[in-house]
């Protein structure tokens, strides 16, 4: 279980498998090996993964991760390769802060950025704010709502606007600097996890309709 707030940026130092089949990933991360467990899981880019080895490296450590069909199927991880960042958060401990939403790390599908606005208020002294508009994969649109949550390459945000497919979010200047969201343009991919309770209440509507 996850929040969406992502505690360190990541960097893909090797990708090893064949396309579509399971994939052996290793990460350069700034975090201590010394708590990181065998077995732990960890949201890479949004995709909860489960750390298979892990060694300590200057600065930090290095853990690897498997992502097997379904992972590579229904997410962004197929594309990634040496030099590849990506968002980390280690699971969430009992006592911990929610300042997220609850995130589970299993990615629903992938979304695209089709439009970018840069807003700036004056002479910000924190930077610009950025505006992504990102269209969701049509059979997953129903459960993103204006003012809801979401996930998107493993960082939790809140819904701004909604047209049909369609949905905005607005980035504010610290996200964009701790974050991958930095570097995003238009036409990259994201993973997607629509809010938990949204997917559920779904379920159970299909499931009173049914009957």
């Amino acid at each position: 279980m996850f929040t969406g707030i992502v505690t360190d940026v990541g960097e893909i130092a090797t990708a090893e498998g064949a396309q579509g089949t399971l994939k052996r990933l290793r990460i350069h991360s700034s975090y201590d090996p010394a708590t990181i467990a065998l077995g732990a899981s960890i949201a890479c880019g949004g995709p909860c993964l489960t750390v298979v080895a892990v060694g300590a490296r200057e600065g930090g450590c290095w853990f690897d991760v498997d992502a097997a069909a379904e992972t590579l199927d229904r997410t962004t991880v197929d594309n990634w390769h040496a030099g590849t960042r990506i968002n980390l958060e280690r699971s969430l401990r009992i006592g911990d802060e929610l300042g997220g939403h609850i995130v589970t790390g299993h990615v629903d599908g992938i979304a695209t950025i089709v439009a970018k606005e840069s807003i700036t208020a004056g002479d910000d002294p924190w930077g610009p704010t950025a505006r992504f508009t990102i269209k969701a994969p049509h059979a997953l649109a129903p459960f993103i709502a204006e003012k809801g949550s979401v996930c998107l390459d493993g960082t939790s945000l809140t819904v701004n606007s909604v047209n049909d497919d369609m949905f905005s979010v607005l980035i504010i200047p610290h996200t964009l600097t701790v974050t991958t969201w930095g570097d995003r343009q238009v036409g990259d991919k994201l993973n997607l996890e629509v809010d938990l309770m949204a997917r559920y209440a779904a379920r159970l509507a299909d499931a009173r309709r049914a009957e």
